[in-house]
């Protein structure tokens, strides 16, 4: 079993952010406690999931609270990444009343017979959940269009459609 490596109880800062242009985007989560910054990258697919699920988590426990406007969603410098995320898990403890993310390291199957998966636990206001909730989602929606033929992205120079057997450029 792994061991926590990192306990950020409360976050002052999360946020899931992407650098480079669209296609080409790197998706990272980041998180805070006073000095100490995580960096972690992660999979465009991750960032959409963790979106839907604090949604739905939200939506489940019954809360309403908007995001205040004071929540800080860049990303802070320096971008550094720790590990990549593997898995992700959501919660929510009542007696604290703070939404908990958990996220375990992607291990190279070299390393992951030698070494544990670094652990990290991300607790924050159900207002904070819910702000990087609509971020990410919007994060990831600004990436490259999708087509409505195929449903695979189009780059900028656009794409040729397998549905249309390459005749028709999208």
């Amino acid at each position: 079993m792994s061991e926590l490596t990192y306990d950020f109880n409360p976050v002052s800062h999360i946020t899931v952010e992407t650098i480079g242009p669209p296609g080409q985007r790197t998706f990272y989560m980041q998180a805070s406690q006073g000095l100490m910054l995580l960096t972690m990258v992660m999979e465009k697919e991750q960032a959409a999931a963790l979106a839907s699920a604090i949604d739905q988590l939200l939506e489940q426990i019954g809360a309403d609270e908007e995001p205040d406007e004071e929540i800080d969603l860049t990303l802070h410098e320096p971008v550094d990444p720790e590990f990549r995320i593997g898995q992700m898990g959501l919660g929510y403890e009542e007696t604290l009343d703070r939404v908990v993310i958990i996220v375990q390291e992607l291990l190279p199957e070299e390393e992951a017979e030698i070494r544990d998966p670094m652990i990290a636990r991300f607790w924050m206001s159900k207002a904070q959940a819910r702000a990087l909730s609509q971020h990410a989602a919007e994060v990831v929606a600004a990436g490259r269009p999708i087509c409505p033929l195929c449903g695979d992205p189009i780059n900028p120079t656009g794409h040729f459609c397998p549905r249309s057997n390459g005749h028709q450029r999208v």
